[in-house]
């Protein structure tokens, strides 16, 4: 019963918030008499932002589209939509670009978590089940979850609205904030939200102590923001900024507290085996959105697997995106790499852990393959339960290695990026070798990474560090990097204006 209440109250969310703000007229998601009455309704309300947040990944496998295409590795075979937002022609007329034009989906989690922050205080004066800490708690998630919300927006939009109440459901038409304002505001929400995160939940940690939510630890593992994850994210935050000594000491605290979150280092088969890394949820993810089998949340669309396997590892004859064989040698050019290397005598792969049919026209993007329950590899199956992981150890170890590169300390930046070498079984960073250590952070990223979702954005980065590149610096200076504003957004509310460069 539980269950299902909680769906009906995700489709509400999903049918009404997202219908809020910046586009139609509103109407109340929840209630207030009818909710916000107990520790159950915190509990049911706080899931279902980290529901929404994982629809408006997942929906049209937006995660892979903002991040991984454009300009990307990847190509597609046949699909003209993807091919067009490979080649950042993010105007053409498909429905796929026009949908994910639209920033509502996001807008409808920002809602919601406001929402929440608005009406806890009324759970608080009536269930006196619902503890000073549990309260402390839930806002510092849902603070975390707005916050990175707006991240990603300006991520891939530039200036968004910035809007940190719900006036229950009644809005005025909002302009656009300077992308400034919002990252600010963000950095200022996760350290506010940082110190009340615990560093895992039910293991009486000082931030919370007994069971959240009357469950063990490992319901919630790798379920729920916590205090590493504030931090990693206030990293990458800091370092899109370009403010790389905030963006160390941020990404040392994860470095020097990971073992308390428990993460580790992941090992190269189990980055890539069908139960591993990628496999429903865990501690080890320091922000992902998973999709449990056990949960029955197992689905059809909304992971990469549905956009890049085939024959012979599902029965499709054709996967939508690839990365072409001379785009795989000139990446991964180290012998011995465990994710991907040719034999230097006969040519032949010494494994299939990141691509197999290696030797075909298309070969097959393998690393991440979660098939039903990732026990199974039976190709007649093409249902995925894998997670969606925003950031990990090893993203984190790579960015601490950019953030100390550029700042000029240099010898622990080699150090760090030797720490992910070593993981794969490469030769170490040698600069009379590989040359500018910068371009060598990137290259590992670019490998360790792959199909993750942050190519798009590791380009950003790289070319405002570098300023080689006249072409994309032109794309940064005049907005190109950013989305274009749906059509729909615009025409509902007249404040919106499209991002010049799409004009």
């Amino acid at each position: 019963m539980k269950r299902l209440f909680l769906l009906l109250l995700l489709l509400v969310f999903c049918s009404v918030s997202c219908k809020k703000l910046l586009d139609i007229d509103s109407t109340h998601a929840v209630s207030e008499e009818n909710f916000w009455n107990s520790h159950e309704d915190t509990r049911t309300a706080l899931i279902g932002v980290y529901g929404l947040l994982r629809a408006a990944m997942a929906d049209n496998d937006a995660w892979w589209m903002y991040g991984e295409l454009r300009m990307g590795d990847f190509q597609s075979v046949q699909r003209q939509d993807l091919k067009a937002i490979v080649k950042g022609n993010l105007r053409a007329a498909y429905p796929l670009l026009q949908t994910l034009s639209n920033w509502r989906r996001f807008y409808a989690v920002i809602n919601a978590a406001n929402m929440f922050m608005e009406h806890v205080g009324e759970v608080r004066e009536r269930d006196p089940k619902y503890s000073e800490q549990n309260m402390k708690v839930d806002i510092a998630q849902m603070r975390f979850m707005r916050a990175y919300t707006y991240f990603f927006l300006v991520s891939v939009w530039g200036d968004v609205p910035l809007i940190t109440s719900s006036h229950d459901g009644e809005f005025e038409n909002k302009a656009r904030d300077d992308k400034a304002t919002v990252l600010a505001f963000v950095e200022k929400e996760l350290l506010a939200a940082a110190p009340d995160l615990p560093y895992k939940y039910s293991t009486d940690d000082p931030q919370q102590l007994g069971q959240y939510y009357n469950e063990t630890s490992t319901r919630w593992a790798g379920v729920l923001a916590r205090k590493l994850t504030a931090y990693a994210i206030l990293a990458h935050v800091a370092a899109y900024q370009g403010k790389y000594v905030d963006a160390s000491v941020y990404g040392q605290f994860v470095l020097d507290n990971y073992s308390k979150g428990g993460s580790y280092y992941v090992g190269t088969d189990e980055l890539v085996r069908g139960t591993g890394f990628f496999h429903w949820k865990q501690d080890n993810h320091i922000l992902g959105f998973n999709f449990d089998w056990g949960h029955v949340d197992a689905t059809f669309s909304g992971h990469l697997e549905e956009l890049t396997l085939a024959s012979p590892v599902v029965n499709k004859a054709l996967p939508d995106i690839y990365i072409p064989r001379d785009t795989i040698l000139s990446v991964f050019d180290q012998p011995l790499d465990e994710r991907f290397s040719l034999d230097t005598l006969t040519g032949i792969p010494t494994s299939e852990r990141y691509f197999t049919s290696f030797n075909t026209q298309i070969p097959i993007f393998n690393k991440v393959k979660v098939i039903q329950d990732g026990n199974t590899s039976d190709p007649s199956f093409r249902i995925y339960s894998s997670t969606i992981i925003i950031t990990r150890l090893e993203n984190i170890t790579l960015l601490q290695a950019e953030a100390l590169a550029v700042i000029g300390q240099q010898q622990n930046a080699i150090d760090l990026l030797n720490t992910i070498r070593d993981l794969r079984r490469i030769k170490r960073y040698d600069v009379n070798v590989e040359g500018d250590l910068i371009d060598a952070i990137f290259r590992e990223r670019r490998k360790e990474l792959m199909g993750e979702g942050w190519r798009w954005f590791d380009l950003i980065r790289y070319n405002k560090i570098k300023q080689n590149d006249p072409a994309f610096m032109a794309l940064i200076n005049s907005g190109g990097i950013y989305w274009p504003v749906a059509d729909e957004v615009m025409t509902q509310n007249p404040l919106i204006t499209q991002n010049p460069y799409w004009q």
